[in-house]
């Protein structure tokens, strides 16, 4: 069994997103450690970039903020050091191609596999052309996390065949945010994707609240929250760590109702 499925054993996940380096190098290890000790599954860190193509003005800011306190993807790697001192669980990280490519895929997955990443999550890397850092990925044991959205469609099946860690089921339509009301039919995507495969599904995009938790949870295997959380960080800075703790004590609680 991956580390990434032990999220998911026997239980539903809840899975907190935080952009590394947000709002700055010494907090966002503490928040990130703070979420772990909260009740988080499994931990995506957000590697900041200048074009982060996928996401709303909530993480565009935090992006914004930690490149201007001087992070850097050097600087991530130190992070997730200081992290993984005290977190055992999965941790992944959500970034773009250019970043990667930038650094170099050899050395960005040693990198990950030295410093303890589990998982990547790349959302302006087409399924069709995986193959170019897969190779990579996999011989440093880092899986590489499949999106399927609702406009996938006849795709489902064939993009969850390959899939590997887990499958990010994207909850709507546009980037990421938060959203008072998700109408997309997601029980169907879900049951296209158990059909062909038993790797977990987590629902993310759009999801803020308890109530919207425990609503997923019962179609999905885990519950994504990115946006909501790192509103917390954009409020309460340097101060945010007992908020972060109480609201993903309470996800978590909403998602393990089921």
């Amino acid at each position: 069994m991956s580390k990434i499925h032990e999220a998911f054993e026997n239980k539903k996940a809840f899975i907190a997103f935080l952009t590394g380096g947000d709002p700055d190098f010494e907090t966002s290890v503490n928040l990130i450690k703070e979420a772990a000790k909260a009740g988080a599954d499994l931990i995506e860190i957000g590697i900041p970039f200048s074009d982060p193509i996928a996401e709303g003005p909530v993480i565009q800011e935090a992006n914004i903020r930690a490149l201007s306190g001087g992070m850097t993807t050097d600087r991530i790697f130190d992070l997730v050091k200081e992290v993984r001192k005290d977190v055992t669980v999965p941790l992944v990280f959500l970034t773009y191609l250019n970043p990667v490519y930038h650094y170099g895929p050899e050395k960005f997955f040693r990198s990950c596999k030295d410093t303890g990443i589990n998982g990547i999550i790349i959302p302006d890397m087409p399924f069709e052309e995986k193959g170019e850092i897969l190779e990579s990925a996999k011989k440093y044991g880092v899986e590489l996390i499949s999106l399927i959205a609702p406009t996938s469609d006849e795709r489902i099946k064939m993009i969850a065949r390959e899939a590997e860690g887990f499958i990010y089921v994207v909850s709507s339509l546009g980037v990421t945010g938060v959203r008072s009301e998700i109408k997309t039919d997601l029980k169907s995507i879900v049951e296209s994707i158990r059909e062909v495969t038993r790797i977990p599904t987590a629902i993310g995009f759009g999801i803020s609240t308890p109530e919207q938790a425990e609503k997923m949870a019962k179609t999905a295997d885990g519950v994504i929250v990115g946006s909501a959380m790192v509103k917390i960080v954009a409020k309460y800075g340097k101060d945010a760590a007992p908020y972060l703790y109480d609201y993903v004590k309470s996800m978590k609680e909403a998602v393990s109702s089921q």
